[in-house]
């Protein structure tokens, strides 16, 4: 069956703060919409972030205009594309910067124009944008339609590997978790055994390791699993609309709340509250978390009432928590409360056996989508993949593969299909220097707790990590990220020691 673009309905979005800009760039957009042959696109436009946010809670945009000054700039950019992650965005600015367009892509826009906008610049990023959207709704409607043929094909006998494929379905069978390392193993048992409680759990990892997927799998294998999982991500959300995100706001509240809106506290009511890197959340909004974890109950801003509800609250950060309460960026009676269960998600480089099989998946998931003839890595490409650090992560293991199957073709991914920076870094571990490993083996800190009075007469902890750190980066002449593979860590850790390093000296 052709699905043709009016099958899928679009809205646009205007979020422009200056009546003035608002009634111009809205009658460009309304000229636009009474050109397409097909009637199906709608706009509606809102005057800043909070009025966006309550139309996107009932409306799902295909493309927002966001003037930058109206939405708080890049920070209300991310909190939109956290809001809408399906709608094109394009970012408006009458400063023109080449800075703040850029910012602005990595917000997430999906293009930046400067105003004044002209006609026909404006029409034709709308359309493009209207574009991309249609061709990402066929893809997913695609994909759908594909997941339920297979699931509608009845069973049939089958002859060959019955063993491999149920290995390869125990593998990737965890609650959208992909691996069967050691460590991962323990993971999932952890899950598993923390799963059933009500207590808080304080999850911690690296960027990119999969801290919300560890909090969907605790919400799906707790008693809460048919109740509400409502996710707020700390550091997306600007600090002046957190508290309204979190608590609720009632109607005349402040300027722009045109309605009553319960927070995600009350969304979560039965269910799970996910609060992503909390590590930066308000250290003001933080004593009243505390408060809410202590009485279990909220008030939305401009109310009196007391309102009773029954979450439960998982929390990540990919920070220290232990520095930033040193710091005094994190309070530490609340990190004590929350850190009743604490996971850990490991790495990619500490789970080495994982990273071919993560690429395979990511392969099989990419090649459908993309419409790419791939079926395996190569060899050589195999063992790019095996000996890069992945200072990202599975985040970073999931964009290089469709970046490679996006840019190339083949029956096969060979290894100069690989990012360059993949292939530079990609060095065995097995390659470094004897003494430098010795080294490694001599600061390990179980063995340096072994012996304490062997350890008062030695050197500082950061002089001996700095004589094995800069000993591999002479190993490998001065190439920094090629020291940090062989050390399994990232280069950005090598420079910043070295910077701190360079202070206690002086």
């Amino acid at each position: 069956m052709q699905h043709t673009e009016h099958e899928f309905p679009n809205s646009i979005l205007l979020v422009e703060g200056d009546a003035a800009q608002q009634r111009i760039i809205g009658a460009l957009i309304s000229e636009f919409i009474s050109k397409q042959s097909k009637q199906t696109t709608s706009l509606d436009m809102v005057s800043d972030l909070e009025e966006a946010h309550q139309k996107i809670a009932t409306l799902s945009p295909a493309i927002i205009l966001a003037d930058m000054e109206s939405v708080c700039g890049i920070q209300g950019v991310e909190a939109l594309t956290c809001v809408a992650p399906k709608a094109k965005l394009i970012s408006l600015s009458g400063l023109g910067a080449l800075s703040s367009a850029i910012d602005a892509m990595r917000a997430g826009a999906w293009d930046f124009l400067i105003k004044p906008c002209g006609k026909s610049t404006l029409q034709k990023r709308i359309g493009e944008a209207l574009t991309a959207y249609q061709k990402d709704c066929r893809r997913e409607l695609k994909l759908i339609q594909k997941k339920e043929a297979l699931r509608e094909t009845p069973a049939t006998p089958v002859v060959t590997a019955p063993t491999e494929k149920k290995t390869e379905s125990a593998d990737l069978a965890f609650e959208g978790f992909c691996g069967r390392s050691a460590t991962m193993l323990e993971l999932y048992q952890q899950i598993d055994r923390v799963a059933p409680s009500a207590a808080p759990v304080f999850i911690t990892g690296e960027s990119g390791t999969g801290k919300e997927v560890c909090a969907e799998a605790l919400h799906a294998r707790s008693g809460r699993g048919d109740k509400p999982f409502v996710a707020l991500n700390c550091s997306a959300i600007p600090r002046d609309l957190m508290e309204s995100e979190l608590f609720g706001h009632c109607k005349g509240a402040f300027t722009g709340a045109v309605s009553d809106h319960p927070g995600a506290a009350e969304q979560a009511d039965g269910g799970t509250l996910f609060l992503d890197e909390i590590g930066d959340m308000d250290m003001a909004l933080q004593a009243k978390l505390l408060r809410f974890l202590q009485t279990g109950t909220v008030r939305r801003i401009g109310d009196v009432q007391m309102r009773q509800v029954n979450v439960r609250i998982i929390c990540a950060t990919h920070r220290d928590p232990y520095k930033a309460i040193a710091d005094r960026r994190f309070r530490e009676d609340l990190f004590y409360r929350l850190h009743v269960l604490p996971i850990f998600v490991p790495p990619l480089r500490v789970r080495k056996d994982d990273v071919l099989l993560l690429a395979n998946q990511f392969l099989k998931t990419y090649v459908n989508e993309e419409g790419r003839a791939f079926k395996s890595f190569s060899p050589q490409s195999e063992a790019c993949l095996k000996h890069y650090h992945w200072p990202g992560n599975v985040r970073e293991l999931q964009n290089v593969v469709r970046h490679t199957i996006v840019m190339n073709d083949g029956r096969a991914v060979e290894s100069h299909m690989l990012p360059e920076s993949l292939r530079a870094s990609s060095v065995p571990t097995e390659t470094l220097d004897a003494g430098v490993k010795a080294m490694i083996t001599h600061a390990k800190p179980d063995e340096r707790s072994e012996n304490r009075n062997t350890r008062r007469e030695c050197l500082p902890f950061w002089q001996q990590e700095q004589s094995i750190i800069e000993a591999a980066v002479t190993q490998y002449d001065g190439n920094i990220s090629r020291a940090a593979a062989a050390l399994e860590i990232s280069p950005s850790t090598i420079y910043r020691k070295r910077q701190s390093w360079s202070n206690q000296s002086a």
